[in-house]
C-alpha cells in the first residue's frame, strides 16, 4: 500500500517501509490452560538497514502498497493460534512451514493479499533470496510439481517465478496439496533487507493470483477449524516482547473488551466494507458521512485514506511538510472563484469542470490534459503545474472549501485556511515526522464503523522511533488516492488493528472490531 507529512518542531522526514521486519529470533513454545498451542515470537528495534532500503525505494518511484483494484474457540483441537513479532509497530509476521519433513520460513499474515509465496532454491539470481530461507521440493516426500507461471507486483518490490503444491503447516494445523508460489526472482531493495522470507495471503481468491486457493480456504474447505473465522490481535506495546496473535477458528476472548461491532463485507477480494464518517478532535470531516469504501489489511503498516482528508488530518496533529506548489497555484488563482461557485449552490463535482480545470465525465472530474505551456524564450514553466496536478488539486480545495462553508467561515479565513492545508500535503513517497513532544496537544481522530466512532489517541497513531533524544515520531497516516467507482478507498492497517482486535468473520461475510486487550 502505501506517504505524509512533517510534524511540530522541524523533524526529519523518515520514511518507513510497509515490508519491514526483523531478525528471526528462536520459537517458544507453550502449552496454555485451554490447549491452544501458542507459538511465542520476540520483536527487535527498526534498524538502519531498512530505513535506508525505504529511503532508496521510495527515490526509486515506488509506492507503498500493492493494491491493483481489480465468539468462543470451541474445542481447543479445532481451532490454532500463530504468535506474530511485532516490527517497531510497522510489521506483524510469524513462521509456517512447508513440506514433509518441514521446511521453515517466516511470512507476512496480510489480509491484503490471497497468495502464498516463498523464495526458492531455484532463485539464483536475485540478491533477496540468498538471505532467506528458499523451498527445496526435492527435500520434500509430499510435493507436488504445477509448473505455471506467476508474478506478483507490490508496492514496495516485484517477486515471479512458478506454482508447486505441498503441505503447509501453520501453527498446528496441516493443509494438504496447498498451492503457492516458488519465487524465483525478488527485484529490489526491500526484499534484501526484508528479514521475512515470503507472504501468507489471507484475503479473498477474488484477487488471487493465477487462481489459486488460498491457505485459508483450504483450512476451511478441509475440516481444520471448527469455526470459518480467523482474527488478529497486534500487541502495541514495545516493552514487550509478544508481538501478538492470529487465532484460526474462532477468537480468543482475552484478546478484546468489550462486544465486537461487526460490518458487513460489500465486496469480496480484499476484507472490504463500508466506513461512516472521520471525526477529527470529534468533529465531523463530512468527507465519508455518505459512507466510504474501506478495507481491514494486516499487510498495510500505517492508515492510507485519500490526500484531501489526510492532509486536513496533518494539519489538526500539526505537521510542517512540504509545501505543494500545486496546491498553492490554484488556491492563488481559482480560490475566489471556486468560494463563489459552491456559495451559489453549483454541484462539487462539477466545480472543477467549470472553472476549466477537469473535464466532468458525466460522475467526476478527470484531467483536462491541459499541459504547461513553456516559454521557448526562457525555456521555464510558465505555471509550474501540469493539468493533471491542477485538477487534482482542485478536486481537494473544492472538498476543503466545501467543509469551511459549512462552518460558516469567512473567504478570507477560508483561503488562509487551504493554503495551510497545502502546505502540509504528503510529500510524494515519505512519512511525516511529527514533534514527540507535542504527543500530548494532539487531537484524537476518529473512525464511524457500524454507527460506532473508533478513537486513535495520538499515542496510537504515532510510531516512535528510537530512544531518548534521538527518538523520531512518524504519523501514520498516509495518502492513498483511489479514483470513483471504486474510490475514495481508506485502508485500516496495523494502525488501527493495533488498538482495535480485529475479527474476519468468513462464515457471515463481515469484519469485527472491539477494544484490544
Amino acid at each position: 500500500m502505501e506517504g505524509k507529512v512533517n510534524m511540530g518542531t522541524k523533524c526529519k522526514t523518515i520514511v518507513v517501509p510497509l515490508f519491514i521486519s526483523l531478525l528471526l529470533l528462536p520459537l517458544v513454545f507453550s502449552a496454555s490452560s485451554d490447549g491452544l498451542v501458542r507459538i511465542g515470537l520476540k520483536k527487535r528495534t527498526l534498524d538502519q538497514n531498512s530505513r535506508l532500503a525505504a529511503r532508496l525505494e521510495s527515490e526509486e518511484g515506488t509506492s507503498t502498497r500493492k493494491y491493483h483494484l481489480r465468539g468462543n474457540l470451541g474445542d481447543s483441537d479445532e481451532t490454532d493460534i500463530v504468535a506474530l513479532k511485532n516490527y517497531m509497530d510497522a510489521q506483524y509476521f510469524g513462521d509456517i512451514s512447508i513440506g514433509t519433513p518441514p521446511q521453515n520460513f517466516t511470512v507476512i499474515f496480510d489480509t491484503g493479499s490471497s497468495n502464498l509465496w516463498v523464495p526458492s532454491v531455484k532463485c539464483y539470481f536475485s540478491v533477496a533470496c540468498f538471505f532467506h530461507a528458499k523451498y527445496k521440493s526435492s527435500q520434500s516426500s509430499t510435493y507436488k510439481k504445477n509448473g505455471k507461471p506467476a508474478a506478483i507486483q507490490y508496492g514496495t518490490g516485484a517477486i515471479s517465478g512458478f506454482f508447486s503444491e505441498d503441505n503447509v503447516q501453520v501453527g498446528g494445523l496441516v493443509v494438504k496439496d496447498q498451492e503457492f508460489i516458488e519465487a524465483s526472482k525478488e527485484p529490489g531493495i526491500t526484499f534484501v533487507v526484508a528479514k521475512f522470507d515470503g507472504i501468507l495471503g489471507l484475503g479473498f481468491k477474488e484477487i488471487s493470483v493465477g487462481g489459486a486457493v488460498p491457505v485459508w480456504y483450504n483450512m476451511v474447505e478441509q475440516g481444520l477449524v471448527k469455526e470459518p473465522v480467523f482474527s488478529f490481535w497486534m500487541n502495541r506495546n514495545l516493552g514487550e516482547e509478544k508481538g501478538g496473535e492470529i487465532v484460526f477458528g474462532g477468537i480468543d476472548s482475552t484478546h478484546h473488551k468489550g462486544e465486537h461491532v461487526y460490518a458487513p463485507v460489500t465486496q469480496k477480494g480484499y476484507w472490504q466494507f463500508e466506513m461512516g464518517d472521520v471525526l477529527i478532535d470529534g468533529k465531523a470531516t463530512g468527507f465519508c458521512s455518505g459512507g466510504c469504501a474501506v478495507i481491514a489489511d494486516s499487510g498495510t503498516s500505517m492508515l492510507a485514506g485519500p490526500t484531501a482528508i489526510i492532509a486536513e488530518i496533518n494539519h489538526a496533529i500539526g505537521a510542517t511538510g512540504v509545501v505543494s506548489q500545486q496546491c498553492k497555484v490554484v488556491v492563488a488563482q481559482y480560490g475566489d472563484q471556486i468560494i463563489d461557485l459552491l456559495i451559489a449552490q453549483a454541484e462539487p463535482d462539477t466545480v472543477c469542470s467549470q472553472i476549466g480545470l477537469c473535464t466532468f465525465d458525466g460522475s467526476r472530474g478527470v484531467s483536462s490534459g491541459i499541459k504547461s505551456v513553456v516559454d521557448e524564450k526562457s525555456g521555464s514553466m510558465s505555471s509550474g503545474v501540469s493539468g493533471e496536478a491542477k485538477c487534482t488539486a482542485c478536486e481537494m480545495a473544492v472538498v476543503w472549501i466545501e467543509n469551511q462553508l459549512r462552518r460558516k467561515e469567512t473567504k478570507e479565513h477560508i483561503l488562509t485556511y487551504i493554503n495551510e492545508l497545502c502546505e502540509r500535503l504528503p510529500s510524494p513517497m515519505g512519512e511525516s515526522a511529527v514533534d514527540c513532544d507535542n504527543l500530548s496537544s494532539m487531537p484524537p481522530v476518529s473512525f464511524t464503523i457500524g454507527g460506532k466512532a473508533f478513537k486513535l489517541t495520538p499515542e496510537q497513531y504515532v510510531l516512535k522511533v528510537g530512544d531518548g533524544e534521538a527518538a523520531q515520531c512518524i504519523s501514520g497516516f498516509t495518502a492513498l488516492d483511489v479514483p470513483p467507482p471504486r474510490g475514495p478507498l481508506w485502508i485500516l492497517g496495523d494502525v488501527f488493528m493495533g488498538p482495535y482486535h480485529t475479527v474476519f468473520d468468513y462464515g457471515k461475510m463481515r469484519v469485527g472490531f472491539a477494544e484490544a486487550a
